[in-house]
């Protein structure tokens, strides 16, 4: 499918942009088959969905002489999640409509409403908006939907995801039933599902996402750091690629702020962008980037959707994504449209593993290496400097006049030095970084530790998960039994049976003699055992990992009897299980072997047997019972019960009643 079937109008905006062949997204849309249906696409980001929903409303908007149809009320309306994404909708919907004569309205939160509703009332064509700001024009009787013949949601799956459904059912119930409804979304979970079942007749469905071909024009690469460097690696990247546009992102405001106020003492042209600023000042930001006064944007996640810029090449991920979906979103900004780009994510020594994982579910393939260091960078610098000055200029009499003073006065060499050193001069000096080697790693593990702790001694207790172990009893617990304070207690890593901590080496012979000392038999809480642990947690965690395929191995509290994997019938214990008469067998034909005390037991005539003393049991519908409370919540420390006394404070299970 070409563009030649269109309207003449719309042929030259589209020249006129130099689109000379769609996308594979534009192309599907304009087939015979989706023409007047309604459609359910699911695209790559930059992949021109937004002039591919544009194309499709053609019917809709256009007459036969190639202008807008008459209306009362708007004929198009486009929801996007974000208000970055409906501006920037806006934007490619003027261009693309505007020799047919068609209005657009943007109405998005943090801009003037009454100004928003004055172009309603004046006759807008297609109106553009975030879910909130629309439903409220909508519930004020500013915006007009008897006449609408399109929706258009897009990015659908991020907007179930912000939480407006309530809004996008609202808009929805309000539009005309014979109008058309075109979904664009990323991806196709059950709530969009939900959503299109009930909100569109018909649907034609378009995939044109290759999970193969959805990252080949962007370049990943995972750039290993020690954890105290991420913002000096931050500088190497910006100096190393020095991109005409390059956008940091951040997982909080607090880091953006910081990251922001860093690089502009370093000397970088750089914006923010982040849930704080108003929408007045991320279209200054927005705009600054597009005009080239800012090369640099340090931005949330608010900006990972809708952001269009076409010179951005660079995209750092300083703060690692919360998932593969928010990795392919942060990545899409560059790389869009057959350009090229590259996504770095900064990866503490720590974080290798997690990284690793998030890369496999995304299917994305990323170069493993070093932050740039300055020898790279200077050497990349040098190569620029030569590039650039053997590009042609027009020289001037005056600046031949100027040259050749110089000359008089400087020999070539000196002036070429000094050509290199007002060139470096504009430019942040790079960041001298740690080496990525195995004692440099250690190092930065090290210097992880608090003040006072770089010289420890693990230290064991014999009770762990399994017994309620929880820090906030452990602490205190530490310090009574030890005779410390908690500002002398280090890390404190608590395992299935086993608690391991750490106390200065200074002082742990003092804290050793003072748990022999207050070791007794008077409550639970004296007899709990303390000694030195020279493995230290690791090596206790991997032996319990090895030790998870033979229940023989493994420490269980006392009283608690080992369940065998398999009954004599080769059944699980524990599994409701049917015999061939039809009764129940196994858990709910009575007790199973090794099964602790004080478990539930069911009969075949209902009652149950075996139940703890004291347990308080509410009647629920049905005739069934259960003890009050949540059953997530009963026996942990903490806890409070659903009755009519409360507990002031979370319950030590040591503390004498």
């Amino acid at each position: 499918m070409t563009f030649a079937d269109l309207p003449p109008r719309l042929r030259d905006a589209l020249a006129e942009r130099e689109y000379s062949q769609p996308t594979d997204v534009q192309a599907a849309v304009l087939e015979s088959e989706a023409l007047g249906r309604d459609l359910i696409v699911s695209a790559q980001t930059g992949s021109g969905k937004t002039v591919a929903f544009g194309l499709a409303m053609t019917a809709e908007l256009l007459n036969d002489e190639g202008t807008v149809r008459h209306a009362e009320g708007p004929l198009a309306l486009i929801i996007a999640p974000t208000r970055e994404l409906a501006l920037q909708v806006s934007r490619e919907l003027a261009w693309l409509y505007g020799a047919t004569g068609a209005r657009v309205a943007t109405c998005v939160g943090g801009m003037n409403p009454s100004q928003e509703r004055k172009v309603l009332r004046s006759g807008a064509t297609i109106v553009v908006g975030t879910p909130g700001r629309l439903r409220d024009h909508l519930e004020r009787g500013a915006l007009d939907l008897s006449a609408l013949a399109a929706v258009v949601l897009d990015e659908a799956d991020e907007m179930l995801d912000m939480g407006f459904r309530d809004e996008l059912e609202a808009i929805l119930d309000a539009a005309p039933e014979n109008r058309r409804t075109l979904l664009f979304s990323a991806t196709m979970p059950r709530p969009i599902e939900a959503l299109a079942q009930r909100y569109q007749n018909n649907a034609l469905r378009i995939a044109t996402v290759d999970k193969g071909r959805s990252h080949e024009d962007i370049s990943y690469q995972a750039v290993t750091v020690s954890p105290p460097e991420v913002e000096n690696a931050v500088v190497n990247l910006l100096r190393f690629h020095e991109a005409e546009t390059a956008i940091l992102f951040c997982a909080t405001r607090e880091s953006v702020r910081r990251l922001h106020a860093t690089l502009q003492e370093r000397g970088f042209s750089v914006v923010a962008l982040s849930g704080e600023h108003s929408q007045q000042e991320r279209n200054h930001a927005l705009q600054a980037l597009r005009d080239r006064r800012a090369r640099v944007c340090v931005a949330t996640d608010v900006a990972a959707r809708g952001i269009d810029l076409p010179s951005l090449s660079l995209v750092v991920h300083v703060e690692i994504p919360r998932d593969a979906e928010t990795l392919q979103h942060r990545s899409g900004r560059t790389g869009r449209a057959g350009k090229k780009g590259t996504a770095v994510l900064i990866v503490p020594f720590p974080r290798r593993k997690r990284v690793e994982s998030m890369l496999r579910r995304a299917s994305i393939k990323a170069l493993w290496t070093d932050a740039p260091d300055r020898e790279a960078i200077m050497a990349q610098d040098r190569e620029r400097l030569l590039e650039k000055l053997m590009e042609p200029v027009e020289v001037t009499d005056g600046d031949r006049e100027l040259a050749e003073k110089l000359m008089a006065h400087k020999s070539p060499a000196e002036l070429a030095a000094m050509l290199v050193h007002a060139h470096r001069s504009k430019m942040p000096a790079p960041e001298d970084l740690m080496p990525n080697t195995p004692e440099a790693r250690r190092e930065a593990q090290k210097e992880r530790h608090r003040p006072g702790f770089e010289d420890t001694v693990w230290f064991r207790m014999d009770i762990g998960r399994q017994q309620n172990a929880d820090p906030r009893w452990i602490l205190p617990l530490l310090c009574r039994r030890g005779h410390v304070t908690r500002n002398e207690i280090g890390a404190i890593r608590i395992g299935a049976n086993e608690t391991h901590f750490q106390i200065p080496r200074t002082i742990a012979d003092k804290f050793a003699d003072a748990t022999q000392r207050t070791a007794g038999t008077e409550s639970e809480e004296e007899t709990i055992r303390f000694e030195v642990s020279a493995e230290g947690p690791r090596v206790a965690a991997r032996q319990n990992r090895k030790g998870r395929t033979d229940h023989k191995s493994r420490p269980r509290p006392p009283g608690v009897k080992v369940q065998p994997s398999r009954g004599s019938d080769g059944k699980k214990p524990g599994k409701k299980h049917f015999n061939k008469s039809g009764g129940p067998s196994g858990k709910f034909g009575g007790k199973s072997d090794g099964r602790p005390e004080g478990r539930h037991e069911g009969r075949n005539d209902g009652r149950s047997e075996g139940r703890p003393e004291g347990k308080p049991f509410k009647k629920k519908p049905g005739g069934k019972f259960a003890p009050k409370g949540d059953r997530k919540d009963r026996g942990k420390p903490g806890s409070f019960k659903k009755s009519g006394k409360k507990s002031g404070a979370p319950k030590d299970p040591f503390k004498q009643s």
